[in-house]
């Protein structure tokens, strides 16, 4: 039985957080949530940990993250770019954003061969959520088209300093029905909380709506249904300068075409990240709290 790799996607830009939040101190003895990410990931079992970085980090990951983990885990690095597209595509003259989640985890197809593990660098996910995904993944057949999530509570991952983006599911029993990805979510003045789908329609959102915070688990054939899905959207909206293919958007549609199912498992690990700057304090704190608590030493 192959243990399982965690991907870890690294290469946002921090544009709204105004930089590089994925190496910035948060933890009380001078910890980034990679640290943490890191730590969790071992004690689950993963025994392999890519990041999907940009080329203009990479000195400062491997300073930062080499220096440390190199003796206890096998880390490797996957580079997210704008020219990395299936053949026969180029990005439009102009554009400076890469392609969004989708594109972040086809970085990797060369580097990870076992199932796998998803998260974001600049999200707390708690030890549970590594155990329930690895448990999982232990069980996957690289061959098969596997797909599960750690879903989460929509209105315990919203930030009070701005909105944000997250995957709303529409579950049955244990098993994902829909996920869509939804932009611009806050909650306005009389605690309703309202987003934007992919159509840019704003609806009204239940709070207890399950949302994925891109924690995912996957099977390697999980690359080819993304090369699939992002030669579509190429298609259709790869001359737009700020257009994102979003990984919830795929599964939907696999699940959608009966191409796969997805388990999602829920978990009372808490969630928090910096989206935002005012959003520190609180990261600062409650990592603060779980270490004083003795979960991290």
């Amino acid at each position: 039985m192959t243990p399982p790799t965690l991907l870890i996607l690294a290469a946002g830009m921090g544009s709204r957080y105004g930089g590089l939040k994925q190496l910035d101190v948060m933890g009380p003895m001078g910890e980034t949530m990679l640290d943490f990410a890191v730590q969790d990931a071992i004690s689950a079992g993963f025994a392999k940990i890519v990041f999907v970085i940009r080329r203009d980090f990479e000195a400062d990951f491997h300073e930062h993250i080499s220096s440390r983990y190199d003796a206890q885990i096998d880390l490797q690095f996957a580079y997210q770019s704008l020219e990395d597209l299936p053949t026969g595509f180029t990005p439009p003259p102009g554009r400076s954003k890469p392609w969004g989640t989708a594109q972040a985890i086809y970085a990797a197809r060369n580097v990870i061969a076992e199932p796998f593990a998803v998260i974001n660098a600049d999200d707390f996910y708690g030890k549970e959520s590594y155990e329930i995904l690895a448990t999982q993944l232990a069980t996957a057949k690289g061959s098969d088209l596997a797909i599960s999530m750690v879903g989460y509570q929509l209105i315990k991952t919203l930030s009070p300093h701005g909105s944000v983006n997250r995957g709303v599911c529409q579950i049955h029993g244990d098993k994902l029905k829909s996920v869509e990805e939804y932009t611009n979510i806050s909650s306005n003045a009389a605690g309703v909380i309202i987003g934007k789908n992919l159509q840019g329609t704003q609806e009204v959102l239940r709070s207890e709506t399950i949302v994925s915070m891109n924690c995912w688990g996957f099977t390697p054939a999980i690359f080819s249904a993304i090369q699939s899905h992002f030669i579509a959207f190429l298609k259709k909206s790869g001359s737009e300068m700020k257009s994102e293919c979003y990984i919830p958007t795929v599964v939907d549609e696999l699940i959608r075409s009966g191409a796969a199912e997805c388990r999602i498992m829920q978990t009372s690990s808490p969630w928090f990240g910096v989206t935002y700057p005012e959003d520190k304090a609180h990261v600062v704190a409650s990592l603060k709290e779980l270490s004083e608590s003795g979960q991290y030493a």
